[in-house]
């Protein structure tokens, strides 16, 4: 970080201490850029003040507790006096506690942010988390020695800053601007220690809020014991009394999961962690002290009347609620642009016209239905498919098809490397596909192929380098001996100047190892039957918000196929996969469709 300080203390030493240190750290961290989806930490300061004003223009001194001062100081930056407090929050659920976290902050939003993720161990994917935890709730003692903090009055970002600002929506450009400023600006910071337990309910708790408060009074008294006796703290219970947590170099962390579905976990930051007690512990903060908590304000706010701030402001704002690896958002990015389902719905066909052509059918045991199958190409051309779902089709809604998700426009560098001109190959199963078939139900009717179909990753053609990547999809029915086989057929697209650098199917080899007739009497068998997992909200950007229209009654087939979307976006980290694979299955039961995502690597720029 730059404007570099120098001070004094009481004593020669006192320059070389913990405590000046991070006296020093504080100070210099005041005015820069910070990226928010990481923990309160020094190190991830960035390296030089945004804001205007914040020079040595204008100095004076700064002192500190422990007789601590600092020169140099740029006047707008001024110190209060902290206080300790104790701090009890109510059993929230995990957007009211995320909000009370972000409040602390100055940060308006919902959004889990690094140090929320980092209090709660949480694995950082909002829609993951949320899905799993019921309820939160913490206590702490906080030691709040001493405030740093800018004067607000005229907050003006550097015209270095706002020259950096992109005035389209360059996602290479944007990326870089967040790696390099970061989201946020540190407008103050908190200087002391503090020691706290959380506890976590994930959705398999049955315990009540009041239980979950009892228990977390019980282990705030056996940890604090003598602490709240003080005549010195300051006691505030409810859902406004939150700082912000840790997880640095200088933080202790333990979680331990009890067999009520809660989660125990206990930090301490900042003194000397090995102090054992936490009347030992309180008494070493001031000469060990790290950071409480941090102030922001957002770089966007800023940037009022900005050319580009509004495309700015929402590729912020993307990478704050996904939060993919930075090192990546530039491609997060161009991939974050509007889906829909091909063939649309005003293509789907209702009703069979008159006059037309038998389509082949299966059947899977004697007098049952029969699946008719559409077997119609599906061919986007230059498109990139994202996600493959099954679908019964027809006004009876017995014809079996499949769809493709793809993204409406091409990513601005793969449309610069994709031509026009490029082949076009269509795949099937290899020659050894017959050990693959699988029947649905009885043996010696219907089968389907579930041998995976999966492309060349990656090879050389001279100096050029090629990937193949999924336009198209097609399902056949074949006739082997008296047994009729559903089919699965890829069509494969060259993309110049990529490669495949990871790729992964959407299930295990657990989860696919039921089929045919054994998974068909497990699906049946309701004491067998796992309890479903909670849905996810699915919002489609397609001419349909779901799937299109359907008779209210539900269709006997559906028993037979699995229609559910496999799909991949935003939500999935890195959050710019694309379809390189499928496979057809046999799982409980059911016909359905299992994918291969794959991630790209540009070696051509």
């Amino acid at each position: 970080m730059d404007n570099p300080l120098t001070g004094h203390g009481s004593s020669d030493s006192q320059s070389g201490s913990r405590a000046f240190m991070v006296a020093q750290q504080a100070v210099n961290a005041v005015g820069c850029g910070y990226d928010v989806t990481y923990d309160l930490y020094f190190g991830h300061c960035k390296s030089q003040r945004l804001i205007q004003d914040v020079d040595d223009t204008s100095t004076h001194e700064l002192h500190l507790p422990n007789s601590i001062v600092l020169q140099n100081v740029p006047t707008s930056i001024t110190c209060d006096k902290g206080e300790r407090a104790r701090f009890t929050t109510d059993v929230l659920t995990f957007n009211e506690m995320s909000l009370q976290f972000n409040k602390r902050l100055g940060i308006s939003e919902k959004i889990p942010l690094g140090h929320f993720n980092a209090t709660f161990d949480l694995s950082g994917s909002w829609q993951k988390d949320a899905s799993s935890i019921n309820r939160l709730a913490m206590d702490g003692i906080f030691v709040n020695l001493y405030n740093v903090e800018l004067s607000r009055t005229q907050l003006r970002l550097k015209q270095e800053v706002i020259d950096a600002v992109p005035p389209s929506y360059d996602p290479i450009a944007l990326g870089s601007f967040v790696e390099k400023y970061g989201t946020h600006i540190i407008t103050g910071v908190r200087i002391g220690g503090k020691d706290v337990i959380c506890i976590k309910q994930d959705n398999s708790s049955s315990l009540s809020p009041t239980a979950v408060q009892k228990y977390l009074e019980v282990k705030s008294k056996e940890r604090f014991s003598s602490a709240g006796n003080t005549s010195q703290e300051n006691t505030n219970k409810g859902k406004s009394g939150l700082h912000q947590a840790l997880q640095i170099d200088s933080s202790i962390n333990s979680s331990t999961t009890e067999s009520n579905g809660l989660t125990l976990i206990s930090r301490r930051k900042g003194g000397q962690l090995s102090s054992g007690s936490h009347d030992k512990w309180l008494h070493t903060v001031s000469s060990d002290p790290s950071i409480v908590s941090m102030s922001f304000v957002s770089i966007a706010s800023l940037l009022s009347r900005v050319p580009g701030s509004g495309f700015l402001t929402q590729a912020i704002n993307l990478y704050l609620r996904y939060k993919p690896p930075i090192q990546e958002l530039d491609q997060f990015l161009e991939f974050q642009l509007p889906k829909e389902w091909a063939p649309a719905y005003g293509h789907l066909p209702l009703a069979p016209p008159r006059k037309q052509q038998a389509s082949p059918s299966l059947q899977f045991r004697p007098l049952g239905p029969k699946l008719q199958v559409n077997t119609t190409p599906v061919v986007l051309g230059k498109q990139c498919v994202t996600g493959m779902r099954l679908h019964l089709e027809g006004r009876k809604r017995n014809v079996l098809a499949i769809h493709l998700q793809h993204l409406k426009a091409v990513p601005q560098r793969l449309e610069r490397m994709w031509k026009d001109d490029q082949p076009e190959i269509w795949e099937g199963p290899g020659v050894d596909f017959m050990k693959y078939f699988e029947p649905v139900m009885w043996k010696s009717f219907s089968h389907v192929c579930t041998a995976p179909i999966e492309s060349i990753d990656a090879w050389d053609e001279g100096e050029s380098r090629y990937a193949l990547i999924v336009t198209g999809v097609q399902l056949e029915v074949e006739e082997h001996g008296s047994k009729k086989v559903l089919f699965l057929r890829l069509l494969y697209s060259k993309v110049h100047g990529v490669s495949i650098r990871r790729s992964e199917w959407d299930y295990t080899a657990t989860s696919n190892s039921k089929s045919g007739i054994f998974s068909t009497l497990i699906a049946f068998s309701g004491a067998l039957t796992t309890p479903p997992k909670p849905q996810m909200v699915n919002i489609n950007s397609g001419i349909c918000p779901k799937d299109p229209p359907t008779n209210s009654q539900t269709p006997k087939l559906l028993k037979l196929v699995d229609t559910s979307e496999m799909a991949r976006g935003p939500v999935h980290s890195p959050g710019h996969w694309i379809v390189t694979g499928a496979k057809l299955s046999v799982d409980s039961g059911k016909i359905c469709v299992h994918v291969k995502y794959s991630l790209l690597s540009h070696v051509i720029d």
